[in-house]
């Protein structure tokens, strides 16, 4: 993929490179995936770090059986994910008729097949994930120092404020930077769901592989280099992050 990105008919070249940051539309798509990805990203940590916290309440076999169902529901994405949502929320999905039928407006401003329909698919395949990730973390938070925070007179607030977010801060920008490189790599739900209709990186890349006139692979993999080195500057941005939190807590 290196390798071609730097040829042409001609050889070696730098063209490629050149057409992605003069093209608007890709740079654009490079935006979409971005701000779709830390949005999707940041309400699934928010959603499952409730989450995860409730789950901690319930007993080590509840526990146990909610990640296995949590383990059965990240693997349900894709191509399937998107039919799901459709035969659910589309222009004539079961919710949408029925809400229609209802005379309830809850669905009238909403369309599946926009950025807020992308946006609820990725949220919904990133909530698994992120839900496996932290519970280990949480699972680390060990019941003494709840014990001993509270003999010392600090509050379940207190606790969380000084000891158990810090001590999980790591884990938890540990896992953004995964759940972020998940969803700029994420092709096949948003392009059954709008195809070609919403500029995204994944979606660019494969237009101009299978090439609606013609291919551009050289292009193609230009772009897929740059999405990867995207993604491993987030992840070693998130490596940096979590180095420099674990020294303040030492």
């Amino acid at each position: 993929m290196l390798i071609t990105s730097f040829q042409n008919s001609d050889g070696f070249t730098l063209t490629q490179y050149k057409a992605v940051f003069t093209n608007d539309y890709i740079l654009q798509g490079f935006k979409n995936s971005i701000t779709l990805s830390v949005i999707s990203a940041i309400i699934a940590l928010i959603v499952t770090l409730f989450a995860v916290y409730a789950m901690m309440k319930f007993s080590e076999p509840v526990r146990e059986k909610i990640l296995i169902l949590t383990n059965l529901t990240s693997n349900f994405s894709g191509i399937p994910l998107a039919f799901a949502f459709i035969v659910l929320l589309g222009n004539s999905g079961l919710f949408t008729l029925l809400f229609e039928k209802w005379d309830i407006d809850v669905l009238s401003s909403f369309s599946l097949y926009s950025w807020g329909g992308l946006l609820l698919i990725y949220i919904y395949f990133q909530l698994p994930l992120s839900l496996m990730l932290l519970y280990p973390i949480y699972d680390g938070i060990q019941q003494q120092w709840k014990e001993a925070a509270a003999l010392l007179g600090a509050s379940s607030w207190q606790f969380w404020m000084k000891i158990g977010l810090p001590v999980m801060l790591p884990g938890i920008v540990g896992t953004f930077s995964v759940l972020f490189a998940n969803a700029m790599g994420a092709y096949a739900s948003a392009y059954a769901l709008t195809s070609s209709n919403y500029n995204l990186v994944a979606i660019r890349i494969g237009s101009l592989i299978k090439g609606d006139i013609f291919a551009q692979p050289e292009l193609a993999s230009a772009i897929a280099v740059i999405l990867a080195v995207t993604m491993v500057t987030a992840m070693l941005i998130s490596e940096w992050s979590i180095s420099k939190t674990r020294r303040k807590l030492k």
